[in-house]
C-alpha cells in the first residue's frame, strides 16, 4: 500500500506587512530587503489569531479539495515550532475545531523541515496499514518569536498555514522521503533560549548550510527514484530566501522556470512554507496529474529532508 495527496489547503492572515512599512520602524529599506532576500511582504497573524486557528482553516480547505469529511481522517499531525500551548497540542485543538473523530493526533517539531517530516510519518503509517488517511498541517505564528527592532531577522519571517490530506493508494504518490538532523551547532539558529526570548540566527552560516543541505537532499531523492533533474517537473524548496532557492536549484540543475517561489509574498513561514507553496501551485494549475514534484526542506536544529511526489 502507498499514500498519495488527495487535497491541499492553505491560510494566510489578512494583515500584510510590507518592506516599506518595516522601514519606518527599523533601519532597513525595501530595496535592501528585496536584494538580500527576495522578500517584498509577509502576512502577520492578528490579535487572538492562533496557530491552531490558522491550521484549522488550512485543514478544512484541504479536506474540501479532497472531497472528504473530517470524520474520515484517521490521523492528524501538525508540524509547528510555535504551538499555542505546551499542551493540549495544536493538533488536538485542530481536531476539535474541524470536528474530527478522537483519532491519534500530535505535534511534530522539526523547524522549517517540519512539514516534510510529518508527511513522511503519515506516509509510513498509511503504507504500514495503520491508517487509511491522514491530515498533515504545517502552521506557524513566527511573528511572536521576533525582535521587531532587529533588522537581520524581523524582515525574514511571516505567519500562515498549509495542509495536505493523504489517502491510501495502490499507486505511489509519495515515492520517497529522507529525513536528517545535525544537532552539533545549536547556537547558529535557535529560539527561544535562556539568553533571549527571540529568534537568533547567524545568517552566513545558515545560508551555507541551507544550500548544501537542500542540494544533498535533492540528490538523495533523485538517486532513490532513479531520476535525473530533467525528470523533475516542479521543485518546491523551503521558502527562506530567494538567493538560497536560486543557488540550490542551480546546483541541482533544475531550471528556474520549474521552481515554485512564494517567498516574495509569504516570507519564511517555517513549517508552513512548503505546504503553502504546494497549495498555490496546485490551485493555479501548474502541478498536474503525473507530474514529479520534489519537496526540499532545511531548518533549525539543523534538520533537512526531501520528498519525491508523483502527483
Amino acid at each position: 500500500m502507498h499514500s498519495r495527496i488527495a487535497g491541499t489547503g492553505s491560510y494566510l492572515p489578512s494583515r500584510i506587512l510590507t518592506n516599506s512599512e518595516l522601514a519606518r520602524s527599523v533601519d532597513t529599506s525595501d530595496e535592501w530587503i528585496r536584494a538580500m532576500t527576495g522578500i517584498a511582504q509577509r502576512h502577520i497573524a492578528g490579535d487572538g489569531e492562533s496557530t491552531a486557528d490558522m491550521a484549522a482553516i488550512a485543514a478544512k480547505e484541504a479536506l474540501a479539495a479532497a472531497g472528504m469529511r473530517a470524520a474520515e481522517i484517521d490521523l492528524i499531525i501538525v508540524a509547528t515550532i510555535t504551538p499555542d500551548l505546551v499542551f493540549p497540542t495544536t493538533a488536538a485543538t485542530v481536531q476539535a475545531q474541524i470536528g474530527a473523530r478522537t483519532v491519534g493526533c500530535f505535534d511534530l517539531s522539526a523547524a522549517c523541515s517540519g512539514f516534510v517530516f510529518a508527511l513522511s510519518m503519515a506516509d509510513g503509517m498509511i503504507a504500514s496499514g495503520k491508517c487509511r488517511s491522514a491530515l498533515v498541517v504545517g502552521a506557524e505564528r513566527m511573528s511572536r518569536l521576533l525582535d521587531w527592532t532587529e533588522r537581520s531577522t524581523c524582515v525574514l519571517f511571516g505567519d500562515g498555514a498549509g495542509a495536505a490530506v493523504l489517502v491510501a493508494s495502490e499507486r505511489p504518490g509519495v515515492r520517497s522521503t529522507s529525513l536528517h538532523a545535525d544537532g552539533s551547532t545549536p547556537d547558529v539558529l535557535r529560539a527561544p533560549s535562556k539568553r533571549s526570548p527571540y529568534l537568533h540566527m547567524e545568517g552566513g552560516a545558515v545560508f551555507k548550510f541551507a544550500v548544501r543541505s537542500l542540494v544533498e537532499g535533492g540528490q538523495e531523492a533523485l538517486q532513490a527514484n532513479g531520476m535525473t533533474s530533467a525528470d523533475v517537473d516542479w521543485l518546491i524548496p523551503h521558502q527562506a530566501n530567494l538567493r538560497i532557492i536560486e543557488a540550490s536549484a542551480k546546483k541541482l540543475q533544475v531550471d528556474a522556470s520549474h521552481v515554485v517561489v512564494t517567498v516574495d509574498h509569504h516570507a519564511n513561514t517555517s513549517a508552513a512554507s512548503i505546504p503553502l507553496a504546494l497549495d498555490q501551485a496546485v490551485r493555479d494549475g501548474r502541478i498536474r496529474r503525473g507530474h514529479n514534484v520534489l519537496l526540499l526542506s532545511v531548518g533549525g536544529g539543523f534538520t533537512w529532508a526531501s520528498c519525491m511526489l508523483e502527483w
